[in-house]
Order: C-alpha cells, then structure tokens, then sequence
C-alpha cells in the first residue's frame, strides 16, 4: 500500500498519541501485511531519537499453538510478550490480519486457558498505562480480510479507514483536538452524577456511576478514537442488556448477545450464534462476569457497523459495554483475563438517562 496519508500516520501516532520521547523503548508489533505502516512508525520513532524493537506477527501461528500445544505450552509466557507488557515505554500495535477466521477452529476452552495465564500480565498493563508508564495505542491498517468483514471493496474499506482516523483532514492533530473538546463537554456534564438508566428494544438496565472517572479517549491509544469511558462500580448492574451487532472476536461471530445482571453479576447470558464461546468466556475467571467499562461513542464519522471492534465501539450516538478487566484510572477494580466490549445500539428507539435526565436519545447527545 503506497498512500502519502502513511507519513502523516506515523507521525500523529509518535507526535500525539504517544508522544514518544527520545532515548524511549518503543515495539512496533503488528502483522506483516502492515509492513508499509510498520516502516513508517519506525522511521519517525529513529527521527525522534528513541530506540526502535519490531515484531512481526505471522497469520496463523496462534492457531497452530493454541490447537495443537500441550497446556503447558499453552499456559508459559514467552520473554517478547512479558517485554511487551511490562518492559517497553511505548508500544504500537497495528491490527493486520490477512484471514480473521484464522482461530475460528480453536475449542473455546483452550482460548480461555490461554487468556487466563495471562491475566497477571493483563494486570500490569493496565496499571502501566494508568500510572503512565507505559504509553501504548492500538490501530489498524486495511487488509483484504477485514474489507471482506465489512462488505466493502478494501479501496473504499481504506478510504473508510482514513476518514475514520480523520487522516484525510489537512490537519489531522487540530482534528483529534477538537474532538476533544467536545467529548469534555460531555464529561464535564457527567461529572459527579451517579445512576445511568438505558433503555431500548430488549434493554433495560442500570449501574451506578457514582465517584467513577470518565476518561476523554481523543486519539491517544485507539485510533481512530472518539470515546468516553469509565468503569462501573462492580456491584451495581441490574437488568437485562440487548446487544445489537455481532461480536467478532478469536475468529469467531458472537450474535445477539443478552445479559441479565443482578448486583453486577451476568447471572444469566445467551446468544443466537457462538452461545459455547459466550459460555467459556464467562467462566474464564470470577471476573468475567462483571462489568470493567461503560462508554459512550462520540465518532460522528463512523456511522456504520464493520465487524471490527476498535470502529463499532467509536460510532456516534451508540454505547458499549465490557465485561472483564476495568481500566484502573476510571476507579474500577475488576480484575479479568477478559476484556470483551458489546455493542448497544440506542439510535432507533432508545436513550440513555443519567440521574433521572437525558442524556443520550436515539443517538443523539442532548446535553
């Protein structure tokens, strides 16, 4: 892929997301059809004086792993991802998958013990970055396979792609800038009240957001971005959520997702599609099944459905939820090998009230 937006991509992630300093380890760890962005990341952090470590990911070898090692192959924890996790200052991680149904073979259970030997590490990049050790953003560079997820042609999914990351503005940074403002705003309203009430087809739900962190996501460690998040307090989910789209996820589709909770708890889940991996997920660990993240999406130029998480949590005027892992810097303590976002659609007859006042109306923030 030969874009001039490339270099102009490199540098927003090394100026602005991660503001890489010189004499910092920075790993850029992605697969190797990202190899174009790859080299343009590691040409700005050698212009910006840090100390460049690549790490190549090949299609395929997780699946040969995960299907055919033993558990205790499964279960040990290579120096690279122990590096990754609790060694570098800056890490870029570039999504590049060639075939997104690679693991779609792998039993559920052999994920989730893979998952939860990794828990610890989990943990310590969660507290990393809270205590901003750790500097890191997760993006993704457009490949044939995740064109085909999104029905599009991988030249429109590329243009999709662009204007999601606003590179197509002449002055992408100004633009995450404003982004951020905005989504002050709303933080700045948020700020101090307590109880959220969602409401929609099948879903009707509420948890308490009371002395909890909203963190402005402008860029800084997704992108494309446009979020607001915070962690629920863990005992505080009661009712039932309908999740509109499916989940992609280990190369698998997870379709209409419903969770009942009680005092936080999912103590009732099923799915139309993938309702065994829904299951396994669920048990990976006692916190599984509470609540690590709420958010709100605040892209206003993604508007429609991909079936890539890092896109269709970002879409204007919807939410998300994850079970698992909560961010520490937003006060949640939930701690979880699992980290899995869904996504609640609330444009076309729903709304979100907080304290009793609307905030979000079929799509629409009304603050």
């Amino acid at each position: 892929m030969s874009d001039p937006r490339l270099t102009t991509w490199a540098k927003t992630l090394v100026e602005y997301s991660v503001r890489l300093q010189p004499g910092q380890l920075a790993v850029v760890a992605g697969g190797i059809a990202a190899e174009p962005l790859m080299r343009a990341i590691y040409k700005e952090i050698v212009a910006a004086g840090a100390h460049p470590v690549v790490v190549p990911n090949l299609t395929g070898l997780s699946a040969e792993l995960l299907t055919h090692g033993s558990d205790e192959q499964l279960t040990w924890i290579s120096p690279v991802e122990e590096m990754l996790r609790t060694k570098a200052d800056v890490l870029f991680n570039i999504l590049a998958d060639t075939n997104t149904k690679s693991m779609a073979g792998v039993e559920p259970a052999r994920q989730q013990m893979y998952s939860g030997a990794r828990a610890p590490l989990m943990q310590a990049f969660l507290e990393r970055s809270a205590r901003d050790e750790l500097r890191w953003v997760l993006t993704l560079f457009p490949t044939d396979a995740f064109a085909q997820d999104a029905e599009l042609s991988t030249t429109d999914f590329s243009d999709f792609v662009f204007d999601a990351m606003h590179l197509n503005d002449p002055d992408p940074v100004a633009r995450w800038r404003e982004q951020s403002v905005e989504q002050q705003r709303l933080i700045d309203w948020l700020q101090g009240k307590s109880e959220v009430h969602l409401t929609g087809p099948g879903t009707d739900l509420t948890m308490s957001v009371a002395d909890r962190v909203w963190i402005n996501a402008d860029g800084t460690h997704n992108f494309p971005d446009g979020e607001i998040f915070t962690g629920p307090v863990e005992t505080s989910a009661n009712g039932t959520v309908a999740f509109t789209y499916p989940v992609v996820t280990a190369g698998r589709e997870v379709a209409d997702i419903v969770l009942r909770f009680e005092d936080g708890k999912v103590v009732d889940a099923r799915a139309s599609k993938g309702d065994d991996y829904l299951q396994s997920t669920l048990e990976t660990d006692a916190g599984a099944r509470y609540l690590g993240e709420l958010a709100f999406g605040t892209n206003m130029s993604i508007q429609r459905f991909s079936k890539n998480i890092l896109f269709d949590e970002k879409i204007g005027g919807t939410i998300h939820m994850a079970i698992g892992a909560g961010y520490p810097e937003t006060g949640n303590t939930n701690r979880s090998a699992v980290h899995w976002d869904m996504i609640c659609d609330l444009r076309q007859g729903g709304q979100v009230t907080v304290d009793g006042q609307p905030f979000l109306v079929e799509g629409k923030y009304v603050v």
